[in-house]
C-alpha cells in the first residue's frame, strides 16, 4: 500500500504532466495565432495587388492605389531601378495579323465604327500623334511595331472625332500609381466605343498562365497605356504615365509621352485631385480638344 509521501510524489509527477500539456497547448495557440497573422497579411496584401487596376469599367469603385512612381523625363522606356521593367519586346508569331474587335453587350458611349479588322500593317513602326487639351498639348509616338492592333484602335478613333471634346476624368498621385486617364466620353470611367479587343505588348511576352502576369512591373514615366477591365477588354481609355508607376503587365503599352506632354502632364498632377486624396478627377478640369494623327 503506497504511502503518503508516495502518493504526494504520484501527484506532484501528474500536476507538472498537467502543466506541460497545458504549456504545450499554449505554444501551439501562440504558434496558430502567429501563422494566422502571416495568413491574414497576406491575403491583406492580395487584396491591396488586387487594387492595382487601371480599369475602363468604373473608376470611382476600382481604384488604382498601387502605381505611381518617378523617373527621368524621357519618350522612350528605360529599364527603371527597383521592380522589374518592362520585359524586352520579342515579336510574338502573327504580329498584326489578325486584330479583332467584337461588338460588347454595352452600346458605344458616343458614335463610333469599329476599325477594320483582319491584317494590319506594322509599319511604319511608330506613327506621331497630338493630344490637344485645355491644359497644353501633349505629343505621343505611338508604338505600331509592338501593338499595331491597338494603334489601329486608337487611330480610328481619333480620325472619327471620338475623343474630341472629352474630359479626362481620373488622376492619380500615389507614391506608386501617377497616371491620368482619358478616353472615355461619359467622363465616369464606364464608357466604351462597343467594341472591344485582345492585349498585345507586354501581356503577350508572357504565358497566359505565367504568374508573373500577377506580379507588378515599372511602366515608366512617359507611357502610354490601355486601361481595361480584365484580359482583352481594351476599348477607348487610356491612361498616360507622369511617373514611373507600378501595375502587374495586363495593361497594353502603345506609345510614349514627348517632353512637351511630361510637362502638361506634370502641371495637372501639381494641381492634384479635387477634394483631396490620391485618387479620383484631377482638380484642373482636363478636356481633350482632339487627338490627331501628324
Amino acid at each position: 500500500m503506497p504511502t503518503n509521501e508516495q502518493r504526494r510524489a504520484t501527484a506532484k509527477r501528474k500536476l507538472e504532466r498537467q502543466l506541460e500539456r497545458r504549456a504545450e497547448k499554449a505554444r501551439k495557440r501562440r504558434i496558430y495565432a502567429i501563422v494566422g497573422g502571416s495568413v491574414a497579411a497576406v491575403v491583406v496584401i492580395a487584396a491591396v495587388v488586387a487594387t492595382f487596376v487601371i480599369t475602363n469599367r468604373d473608376s470611382d469603385t476600382d481604384t488604382a492605389s498601387v502605381a505611381d512612381t518617378t523617373a527621368t523625363p524621357t519618350t522612350s522606356t528605360p529599364a527603371p531601378t527597383g521592380l522589374g521593367g518592362l520585359p524586352p519586346f520579342a515579336a510574338p508569331a502573327g504580329l498584326g495579323e489578325n486584330c479583332q474587335y467584337p461588338a460588347t453587350a454595352e452600346p458605344a458611349s458616343k458614335q463610333a465604327d469599329p476599325p477594320r479588322s483582319g491584317k494590319v500593317p506594322t509599319d511604319p513602326a511608330q506613327i506621331s500623334a497630338s493630344m490637344e487639351t485645355n491644359q497644353g498639348d501633349i505629343g505621343l509616338m505611338l508604338d505600331n511595331g509592338k501593338s499595331p492592333c491597338t494603334v489601329n484602335s486608337f487611330a480610328s478613333l481619333a480620325q472619327q472625332g471620338y475623343f474630341n471634346d472629352t474630359v479626362c476624368h481620373r488622376l492619380t498621385t500615389s507614391d506608386s500609381l501617377s497616371v491620368l486617364q482619358c478616353g472615355d466620353p461619359t467622363g465616369k470611367g464606364t464608357g466604351g466605343p462597343g467594341y472591344q479587343f485582345a492585349n498585345e505588348y507586354p501581356t503577350n511576352q508572357y504565358q497566359p498562365d505565367d504568374p508573373k502576369l500577377m506580379q507588378p512591373v515599372t511602366y515608366p514615366r512617359g507611357t502610354l497605356a490601355m486601361a481595361n477591365a480584365g484580359a482583352n477588354t481594351n476599348g477607348s481609355q487610356f491612361f498616360l504615365v507622369y511617373q514611373d508607376s507600378q501595375l502587374p503587365p495586363n495593361y497594353t503599352v502603345f506609345g510614349t509621352i514627348d517632353e512637351t506632354g511630361l510637362a502638361t502632364l506634370d502641371k495637372i498632377a501639381e494641381a492634384g485631385v479635387a477634394g483631396g486624396g490620391e485618387d479620383g478627377a484631377p482638380a484642373q478640369d482636363v478636356k481633350v480638344t482632339s487627338i490627331l494623327l501628324d
